[in-house]
């Protein structure tokens, strides 16, 4: 039967390398898939992974109905056989319904790829749907690790490798960035409570204990 999948995972655990995986899988046994996405860090119209792999896509805007879209290329001749949707917690829940709706409809495979909380800990629209109504949610098992050796879990903003808590909280970056600029760190959850990141924890290591001293 057609599953709606929900792949999910911290950033840099590997799943936009898995949908070009999965995309490779089935194009190389005559499959014929569309792909969606939208900010990625190779920019529009691109699904990539930090392996250096990217392939073609389709951008989504604000409003697309992701249903009416496939109807319309079937319409035409186009064939979909499945559809694979990266950075999907960019998405609207709406647009999440109408994922669904190629499942139980048209029984076309979606799989889904993204993850589930921003730099605050708090639920993604888009991913929250997804969980809501995925059939199956898969949390990628290449784990991505803190700083500190433990697994990650919580992905932080930065800035000039200081975690941020507050701003808007869709900015695209990554977690391979220059000093000064806004990006992404993975942290376990007690790093992240801390707010204590890859570069204050070095700055802190290089700190002098200083000691009392007393008067002479």
């Amino acid at each position: 039967m057609p599953e709606l999948v929900f792949f999910s995972g911290t950033m840099d655990c590997g799943k936009s390398t898995l949908a070009l995986q999965i995309e490779h899988n089935r194009s190389t046994r005559g499959l014929v898939g569309m792909i969606f996405t939208r900010d990625d860090r190779a920019g529009e119209g691109k699904l990539s992974s930090r392996l250096g792999l990217v392939t073609d896509a389709v951008e989504v805007e604000d409003g697309v109905d992701l249903y009416a879209y496939i109807v319309e290329h079937l319409s035409q001749g186009g064939r979909a056989d499945y559809v694979i949707a990266d950075e999907a917690q960019f998405l609207a829940p709406e647009q999440i319904d109408q994922l669904a709706r190629l499942v139980d409809d048209l029984d076309i495979d979606v799989f889904a790829f993204g993850i589930t909380t921003d730099f605050r800990s708090k639920l993604f629209p888009g991913s929250q749907r997804l969980v809501e109504l995925a059939d199956r949610v898969e949390v990628l098992q290449v784990e991505a690790l803190c700083w500190c050796g433990s697994r990650a879990t919580h992905n932080a903003r930065t800035v000039g490798g200081v975690m941020v808590v507050e701003g808007a909280q869709v900015v695209v970056g990554d977690v391979n960035h220059s000093a000064d600029e806004v990006g992404y760190e993975v942290l376990c959850r007690r790093h992240h409570r801390r707010r204590m990141t890859a570069a204050s924890a070095h700055a802190a290591a290089l700190s002098p204990d200083v000691l009392p001293v007393s008067p002479s």
